[in-house]
C-alpha cells in the first residue's frame, strides 16, 4: 500500500504540472505592466483549473506523508523522479514539446539513478 501512496503523490504532482502549463499557455503571455502582471496571476489563480492544480499538490502531500509512515524517505524519494519523467512525455502529448536525444538520455540517467536509488 505504500508503495501505492508513492505512485499516487507522483500522478498528483504531474497532473498539477500538466494542468498548470495548459492554462498559463491558454491565458498568454506575462504583461510587462507591475499592475497588469498582479492582475493576470491573481485572475490565473482564480481559475478552477488552477485550483484543481492546487488541491492536487496538497493531495500530494497527504500521500506523500503516508507514505513516509511506512518507508524510508531514502528509498522513496528516489520513486518521486519519475514524475519528472512523465512531465517530459506528457508535455509532448499534451503541448507537442519536443522529446530530443539529450531528453532521452536524461530519462535514462533517471530511471537508472532511481534503479539504483532505490536499493536497499
Amino acid at each position: 500500500m505504500s508503495y501505492l501512496y508513492v505512485l499516487f503523490t507522483i500522478l498528483l504532482t504531474v497532473y498539477g504540472q500538466i494542468v498548470i502549463k495548459w492554462q498559463v499557455l491558454k491565458a498568454g503571455a506575462l504583461p510587462l505592466d507591475p499592475a497588469e502582471k498582479l492582475r493576470f496571476l491573481f485572475h490565473l489563480v482564480l481559475n478552477p483549473w488552477v485550483l484543481s492544480a492546487f488541491l492536487a499538490a496538497f493531495l500530494a502531500s497527504v500521500t506523500w506523508m503516508a507514505a513516509m509512515t511506512k518507508l524510508q524517505l531514502g528509498h522513496a524519494y528516489p520513486f518521486m523522479s519519475l514524475a519528472f519523467v512523465l512531465v517530459i512525455l506528457l508535455s509532448n502529448v499534451f503541448f507537442g514539446e519536443a522529446i530530443t536525444a539529450l531528453k532521452v538520455a536524461g530519462i535514462v540517467l533517471v530511471v537508472l539513478g532511481l534503479a539504483i536509488g532505490s536499493q536497499g
